[in-house]
């Protein structure tokens, strides 16, 4: 029996230390939502498509390659004004022409593939880890707040009653926004990979 009391002693150490790094982390976890919503703001203002647009300049730089003519290519492409990820590979992919080297375009999607996969992925961990974060925050007063219940001590009971309940409202809270900025990123993010690879087309006509 004395070895398990110990055992048990030692997990409740362990778990009830963790409490504060919870809590600390769950405050980041909501101020970074908080700034994520305002990055996500900034970055719809931002976005606008031009299907005619994109349509006219693929259609040139397609004819351009076609006559081996890069640079006029390149000059098309540098005209495009469409989401800010699609502008900057048509930019980035100008330079490449302008320089004679077309064989890094499809190096260049691909990077650009992965920097659409890396800006997706603090919202991903932020929706997943937020809610695990906001449980380990409810659980971790239920110790002391039973043990003020078992000594009549009511006003233990209430405070680490009171910090379960504000930490799985904020776990949730940063969890619902990572959750929901990760949907529509994902959404606007297919829609400028398939602009990409439009251009891309276009670019690979002489092959």
């Amino acid at each position: 029996m004395a070895i398990e009391s110990s055992l048990f002693q030692i997990m409740y150490t362990v778990s009830s230390s963790l409490l504060y790094p919870v809590v600390i982390l769950l405050l980041l976890a909501v101020v970074s939502s908080l700034g994520l919503i305002g990055e996500f703001i900034s970055e719809y203002s931002r976005r606008h498509r031009n299907v005619a647009q994109l349509e006219q300049i693929g259609t040139q730089v397609q004819q351009s390659i076609t006559n081996s003519d890069f640079k006029s290519a390149a000059a098309s492409l540098e005209k495009i004004d469409q989401n800010p990820l699609v502008t900057s590979f048509a930019k980035d992919a100008a330079r490449h022409l302008g320089e004679g080297v077309s064989t890094s375009i499809d190096w260049l999607s691909e990077e650009y593939e992965v920097r659409m996969t890396k800006n997706l992925e603090f919202t991903k961990i932020l929706s997943t880890v937020s809610p695990m974060l906001g449980l380990m925050g409810t659980l971790i007063p239920l110790g002391p707040a039973l043990i003020g219940l078992a000594e009549g001590n009511i006003l233990q009971l209430a405070n680490n009653l009171m910090v379960a309940f504000a930490t799985t409202v904020l776990g949730l809270f940063a969890g619902i926004v990572g959750y929901v900025l990760t949907l529509v990123r994902k959404r606007w993010y297919w829609q400028d990979m398939a602009d990409i690879n439009y251009l891309l087309d276009c670019m690979e006509a002489e092959k």
